[in-house]
């Protein structure tokens, strides 16, 4: 019997970027070549418990798990990953031009730490081509987020307006959005982390919308700069915060690249760490969505416990396969019953209570 690690064998012989490309491929045509894949798919992965089922931004999430922004750019895999047992898809960084990010390569495996390093530089199609696949899903049956950045060609003047264009995009075709400003491939992104612009983004972000709009936020703040930008967020109308985006700590792997963030494994302890903070803060004044590191049910329970309504993954999708979510999901429900908790929202900032 074929296995994910006979495939992840085959395909980390392959560069991680054609690896993508490989997968992406697979995951955009499989039905045509096999009518019944998604439903069988999702008999087998997708775990339905109404324990789980949380109702956050006006959406009914059937599990907390869903999947980070970066894996599908472009909105092309939608419904085979729903298949793979995510409670949501949040697609993108779209820009509003299109554009083909960094150089190559620009991706890379620590495949002993289980991590990635990718220095992608927000490579993708441009939100007008996204909108257009977006719009004949939406509404879907699944929350779908849409994460946004500016283009590396526009100033730091003039990146408000790359994000009103966005917003102006995809509010009417998204569930909730997020504002990328934490990602350290575009040059100059990681210095809107500042309140005079976080305080102008949202103001703008609540005048045009009513849906939830997120920010994102670095693993590399100080707690203190961290909890003054979040509260400056969420003064304005953000309707959360998802912690946190890839590190520029290159002294979590052996070997690194000098540029590009690092994910997966190695993020666990300092995305863990700073989300703790944010937690003790802002718990039960917001959504709190976790990412960074997530790989099992008894790191994803933990952030859970910590205040996280939803929880993301990505590089341990990669190391660990499409039977992960039905892990984590049967994992946490394990978790419940051995604390007693008998729905979702009891278990969420246990931790606080």
């Amino acid at each position: 019997m074929l296995t994910y690690e006979h495939l992840k064998k085959i395909f980390f012989q392959l560069s991680p970027e054609n690896a993508h490309n490989v997968a992406e491929f697979a995951f955009k045509n499989g039905t045509k070549f096999c009518p019944f894949l998604e439903s069988e798919l999702a008999k087998r992965y997708f775990v339905t418990d109404t324990r789980l089922e949380q109702k956050i931004f006006g959406k009914t999430f059937l599990n907390p798990i869903g999947l980070a922004a970066g894996f599908d750019k472009n909105a092309t895999m939608i419904k085979m990953l729903t298949a793979l047992g995510f409670g949501h898809i949040e697609f993108g960084t779209v820009t509003p031009k299109p554009q083909e990010g960094n150089q190559k390569p620009r991706l890379f495996r620590h495949i002993e730490q289980e991590s990635l390093q990718n220095a992608m530089g927000f490579n993708n199609d441009g939100m007008e081509k996204v909108k257009k696949r977006v719009e004949k899903l939406y509404p879907f049956a699944t929350p779908l987020g849409a994460n946004i950045g500016k283009n590396k060609t526009t100033s730091t003047e003039d990146a408000l307006s790359d994000y009103e264009k966005l917003i102006e995009t995809f509010k009417d075709i998204s569930d909730y959005i997020v504002i990328n400003i934490s990602s350290p491939n575009t040059p100059g992104l990681r210095d809107l982390q500042n309140e005079e612009f976080i305080k102008k983004l949202f103001t703008m972000a609540k005048s045009k919308t009513d849906k939830a709009v997120l920010l994102k936020i670095a693993p590399d703040l100080e707690v203190k700069d961290a909890l003054e930008i979040c509260g400056v967020a969420l003064e304005n109308g953000a309707g959360g915060i998802v912690a946190t985006n890839t590190t520029i700590d290159y002294s979590l792997v052996p070997n690194p690249q000098s540029f590009g963030g690092i994910s997966g494994k190695v993020l666990e302890a300092k995305s863990s760490a700073l989300f703790e903070e944010l937690a003790k803060e802002f718990y039960g004044t917001t959504t709190l969505i976790s990412a960074g590191g997530i790989d099992s049910a008894e790191v994803a329970y933990k952030r859970i416990k910590m205040g996280a309504s939803l929880v993301q993954i990505y590089s341990a999708f990669i190391f660990k396969g499409p039977k992960l979510n039905h892990d984590i999901s049967r994992g946490i429900l394990d978790f419940m019953d051995r604390d007693g908790f008998h729905h979702i929202s009891e278990a969420i900032g246990s931790d606080r209570k």
